[in-house]
C-alpha cells in the first residue's frame, strides 16, 4: 500500500504558484468572494509512520490560545518564511517546531494537491516517510497534543462524513471524521481524504 503511495506521488511536484494553485480547485467564479485579499502560502507534512499494529498518521490538537484554528486537529505545518525554500523546506521546520521530530526522520515522498483554508491560506501538503526512532516533543505554546491515526481507519470512506458550509455565501464541500474523542475537520479532513482517495486509486 506504500509501495503504490510512492509510486503515485514520485512524479508530484510543489505547486509553482501555490496560492493561484489552490484558488483553482475553487468552484468557478467563487474565488474572488471567498478570498478578496491574496492567500498566504502555508504546508503541513502529512507525516506517516510505522508501527507494530500498522501505518499511523501523525496530528495534532492545537492550542486554544492560538489566532487561527485553535483547539483544531491539525498536521504539522505552518505558514512559508521568507527563508523557506519551499512547502518542502517548511513542512520540515515547522515539523521540528511544533513536535520535535529533525528531518534526518523525515523522508519527503510527494504532494497532495494544494488547499485553500477559509482562514486565508493556500496549504501544500507534503507527504513524507517518518524514519523509525525520532522523539516527540510538542511545543506548549502551539500543540497542546500530538496523536496518530491509523491509516486504516482514514482509508475506510465510512469514517469521512460528507456536509457543507456556508462561507462568505458560497457552499462548500466540507468532511468530518471521528477518531475517539477526536473530531478532524476542515482542511485537515479534506487532507486527509485527499490521501486516501490517491492510495484508492493506487490499488486500482
Amino acid at each position: 500500500m506504500i509501495d503504490r503511495l510512492i509510486i503515485s506521488l514520485r512524479e508530484s511536484r510543489p505547486p509553482v504558484d501555490l496560492p493561484r494553485e489552490a484558488l483553482a480547485r475553487l468552484p468557478g467564479g467563487s474565488a474572488g468572494q471567498l478570498f478578496p485579499d491574496p492567500l498566504v502560502p502555508a504546508a503541513v507534512l502529512v507525516g506517516l509512520a510505522h508501527r507494530e499494529a500498522g501505518w499511523e498518521v501523525l496530528l495534532t490538537r492545537r492550542t486554544e490560545q492560538l489566532r487561527d484554528h485553535p483547539g483544531q486537529i491539525s498536521l504539522p505545518g505552518g505558514r512559508l518564511e521568507a527563508h523557506d525554500e519551499g512547502p518542502r523546506a517548511a513542512a520540515l521546520r515547522e515539523a521540528r517546531e511544533e513536535v520535535g521530530i529533525g528531518p534526518e526522520f523525515i523522508d519527503v515522498v510527494g504532494y497532495l494537491p494544494p488547499h485553500p483554508v477559509v482562514t486565508g491560506f493556500a496549504v501544500s501538503p507534503v507527504v513524507a516517510l517518518l524514519r523509525p526512532g525520532f522523539t516527540l516533543q510538542a511545543d506548549p505554546a502551539e500543540v497542546a497534543e500530538i496523536f496518530a491515526v491509523p491509516l486504516e481507519h482514514l482509508l475506510d470512506p465510512a469514517n469521512f462524513i460528507a456536509g457543507e458550509r456556508r462561507v462568505r455565501g458560497i457552499t462548500l464541500p466540507v468532511y468530518t471524521c471521528q477518531f475517539g474523542s477526536h473530531l478532524i475537520w476542515g482542511a485537515t479532513a479534506h487532507i486527509l481524504h485527499s490521501l486516501g482517495e490517491i492510495i484508492h486509486a493506487a490499488d486500482q
